[in-house]
Formats: structure tokens, sequence, C-alpha cells
């Protein structure tokens, strides 16, 4: 019988998702590299079923799998640690989802879409804040404008607090190439290339580019859109101080033995699975995600605000919102899928909703 299988389950998110999972009725097979840690976890929310597997070791990771599964992991940085889930994913004929938002690690599932489909599984890339609330917002802006062919996604948080595991990927993406969609094509661009001001919250708020799943998901399906943009709230000097550093970090990633010595220093330093801000943290931050369409000529054809939760709450309910579909027989295709062509329009507006996400 096909089951819900949550690889790194006792890691900081991994926790999050097992109860939000749990919560919803599933019976996840809790897995992870500390049998005892699992146990412990398996106790905290009421009875699981545990397995033991270290990417350092793939068949551990494939033996978790069988032909109709659904797989979450956490396991990341996913530069570093994510190619065995989604090659055992692959090689069981089992759905995939991840956390990641590590934009390399993106293309790379996207890499994959031809696979996928021929394996006849869905691979559900940067499923939780990263970046499901901007593919959702720019559908639905996308929805109200049929003329419009570029996007602007902007991500907000008030109060935010990070993780081990948030620190340790965006230090390992300091010295990677970014994207953007140009043409209807993905090209590459340096992260904070682009600072752009957004209207949240009766504010105006600066963000800096950044690569995403929405410059692949969102042609899927709308193909009329030639342009897109993600960005990242920041303060405005922090949005220029960001650009100034990806000058500095473009150079020494063009120097492969100074890149090599800098990932090593910044491995080092930024320590992952060290946990992450407490629920009475959580439940002060505010999220928002925002989506300005426009057309050919630049002019503004539509504009959408979501305003939600901490990221982490969400990220855990959407995950475990999209897990819990899939296994139910929900998902739309198959192959490298964005989450508006995974589950349509309605069911993701109505799914976000009830895991904190609404206009």
């Amino acid at each position: 019988m096909p089951k819900i299988v949550l690889f790194g389950a006792t890691g900081y998110t991994g926790r999050l998702i097992a109860q939000a999972l749990t919560a919803r009725g599933a019976a996840p097979v809790l897995a992870g590299r500390n049998a005892d840690s699992l146990a412990k976890l398996a106790t905290e929310v009421g009875g699981a079923e545990t397995a033991v597997a270290d990417v350092t070791d793939p068949g551990s990771v494939r033996t978790l799998l069988g032909r109709g599964d659904v797989l979450i992991t956490t396991v990341g940085p996913f530069l570093r640690y994510g190619k065995p889930a989604l090659a055992a994913a692959l090689s069981a004929g089992a759905h995939y989802f991840d956390s990641t938002g590590e934009g390399p690690f993106i293309r790379t599932v996207f890499d994959h879409h031809d696979e996928a489909r021929r394996a006849g599984v869905a691979l559900l890339t940067a499923f939780g804040f990263d970046y499901v609330p901007g593919n959702l917002a720019a559908a639905l802006a996308l929805g109200e404008a049929p003329d419009a062919v570029r996007a602007d996604i902007g991500y907000f948080i008030a109060d935010p607090g990070t993780s081990g595991g948030t620190r340790a990927s965006m230090a390992g993406m300091l010295f990677e190439d970014g994207f953007a969609l140009r043409g209807g094509r993905i090209v590459s661009q340096r992260t904070a290339a682009r600072v752009r001001d957004f209207e949240v919250a009766d504010r105006t708020r600066a963000g800096a580019s950044v690569p995403g799943s929405e410059h692949f998901a969102l042609t899927r399906s709308y193909p009329q859109l030639r342009e897109a943009d993600v960005y990242l709230g920041l303060p405005g000097p922090a949005a220029q101080g960001l650009r100034a550093t990806s000058l500095i970090t473009a150079t020494i990633a063009g120097v492969a033995p100074v890149k090599r010595l800098a990932e090593s220093a910044l491995t080092r330093v930024v320590k992952g699975s060290n946990g992450g801000p407490s629920s009475a943290a959580r439940a002060r931050t505010r999220t928002w995600a925002v989506a300005d369409v426009s057309d050919a000529a630049g002019r503004n054809r539509a504009s959408v605000t979501l305003a939600g939760v901490d990221p982490y709450d969400f990220t855990a309910a959407i995950l475990a919102w999209g897990a819990r579909t899939a296994l139910d027989g929900g998902l739309l295709g198959t192959g490298a899928l964005g989450p508006v062509e995974a589950f349509g329009l309605d069911e993701l507006t109505a799914g976000a909703a009830e895991c904190g996400l609404a206009r």
C-alpha cells in the first residue's frame, strides 16, 4: 500500500512536517540518520514507523521507497545533499516533494522532467514558503490579466527567524549562478542583479532578485509569460548591500580554487540542523507574497497580494497538504511540475488558504 515517507524527519523543518502530517491523519514513515532521534520523534507525534537512511549511503535512501509512494525530503543544503533522494524517487517510481529554496537545485529538478514523465511520477521542488506563495499569487494575477507578459514577484517577512538549515542553504548559494526568465527562456542572472520596490501592507518595501521555481513553472500554465523576476524582501540598504556582495561572490565563483576555499570556510562557520525559531516566535511572524504583472508596454495589468503565517509553519502545512493530496490521487500530471500545474489553481488556492495563506 502506498505511503508517505518523510526523509530528514528529525531536523527542524522535518519535525514540523511530521506534526502537520499526523495532524492530518497521515501515517508517515519517519526517516533519517539517527535511530534514537527517530524513535523519540515517533513517540512525540503519537506513534509512527521509522527507518534509518543517510545520503552518504544512497542505497539506504532507495530502500525507503516503493512504487506509488510519496517522498518528502528536507535534507539540505540540497546542492550538497539533495540528489540521492531525487534519484531514489525516480528509481522507485515515487512522487517527490522537497523544501529547498536553492535556485540551482530547483533547476536540477526541472532538468529531470522527461525522466519523471517516463517513470510516471511528479517532482514538486521548492514546495514550501520557497516558492509556492509566489507561484500562486502570480497565477491569480495572470488569470486576471491574460495580456500580461511579465511578472514581478516579491516575498516579504515581518519579524523573521531562521533555522540552521536555512542559514546553511543561504551560505551555499552565495557562489552559485542565479537565473531569470527572459524572452520565454531561462537565462543566467546574478543574484540581486535587480532591486525593486513593492507596495506591501500599505508600505513600500524593497526586494533583491533571487532564483525561484516561478521562472520554470509559470510558463507551463501561462505560455504568454515572457519575463519574470522573483525578489526577496530586504530593507533598502540591505538589498543594495546584497547587490554589491553578489558582484564580489560572482568574481570569486569564476576562480575555481578560490571558490572551493570560500565554500569550505563557510561550511565550517555556518552549521545546519541546529534548531530554529520557537513556536512563540513563529506566532509573531507574518508574511506576504506579491505579484505584479504587466503587458508588453510595461503597464501594470494586475496585482495580487497574499498574506500568510510564519514561513516554517506554512512550509510544514503545505508539504503535508501536498503529500496527502498526492497520495490520494490528486495530482494532475507527471514530470517536474509547478504547484499550479500539479494541483490546479482552484485546488491550490483552497489548500494554501487551509495552510494559512490567503488573499
